[in-house]
């Protein structure tokens, strides 16, 4: 226990006393307590997990492909370009879609299956990638979770022991309730923005995508809002940059069709599926 309080002290105090970084994405100076390496490592480390906890992988690699390919289009314009991003649909219900240090994107079929074409798709992946270029992922979690646990869980204290499996825990809740700071947000949109026009697509799509958002929030809840701002002030700066600067772009990717063909048509009728399966279940 003792080495362990010590080795928790010594990384705490590494962390503390670490440099400060730019901010790819802001162009800002900011104190940063991990290397992004380290970034890369918790990734690797508790991804598995966290995708385990959004229902698992969805189990149609076709879909995965697509879902991947357009995360990989994005990835290669975006400010970090040399890391490796990794994109999974999960299984679940829910509306959501999230970011995991060191590029692991996560997105639901709950979401999936609302929006209507790649450039919409594009919005969200390209939007979830500038949390992970800019880290800040790292930063709201010092703040929800706290430095002493999210050191613990960077530096796997106690291997397998009870204090491992608590910071790891920490942090896993930590990312699937995590909030970022609206600046935060709107810097990912405007990022994610400039990505999908990089890319090649319409950037209309998040316009898009957030007044189909706003629609499906006026008839309940979801849960995008819960660790996302509501899009109303969003749609507003979104329209002003693409007017601004991306007017003069010419006709951009939409893939209405190859969205329908990869991702609806696939969707559509497991889902149809499980709620027969849910009806006969609870008819029972």
């Amino acid at each position: 226990m003792r080495t362990e309080f010590v080795l928790l002290l010594s990384l705490l105090l590494t962390a503390l006393l670490g440099g400060c970084a730019v901010n790819p994405v802001t162009g800002q100076e900011e104190l940063m307590f991990f290397g992004p390496d380290k970034d890369v490592e918790l990734g690797r480390k508790y991804g598995p997990q966290i995708e385990k906890a959004l229902g698992g992988r969805f189990a149609d690699e076709n879909l995965q492909s697509y879902v991947n390919r357009v995360g990989q289009r994005l990835a290669r314009v975006c400010h970090r370009p040399d890391m490796a991003y990794h994109f999974t649909a999960v299984r679940q219900k829910q509306i959501n879609a999230f970011a995991v240090p060191g590029g692991y994107v996560y997105i639901t079929t709950g979401l999936l299956e609302k929006l209507e074409t790649e450039a919409q798709l594009a919005a969200i992946l390209g939007h979830e990638i500038g949390h992970v270029v800019a880290r800040d992922t790292m930063v709201a979690l010092s703040r929800q979770i706290g430095m002493t646990a999210l050191v613990a869980a960077s530096a796997g204290v106690g291997g397998r022991g009870s204090g491992d499996l608590t910071a790891g825990a920490a942090f896993i809740s930590g990312v699937l309730s995590l909030q970022y700071s609206r600046d935060d947000e709107k810097d990912a949109d405007l990022v994610g923005l400039s990505y999908m026009v990089q890319a090649g697509y319409d950037p209309n799509g998040m316009v898009q995508t957030m007044e189909i958002l706003q629609e499906l929030q006026t008839i309940r809840p979801i849960e995008f809002f819960s660790t996302h701002p509501n899009p109303d002030s969003r749609i507003a700066y979104l329209e002003e940059r693409i007017g601004r600067r991306y007017a003069i772009f010419g006709e951009l990717k939409t893939g209405r069709d190859e969205y329908q063909q990869h991702v609806l048509a696939v969707l559509s009728p497991r889902q149809d599926s499980e709620e027969v399966t849910e009806h006969a279940a609870s008819a029972k």
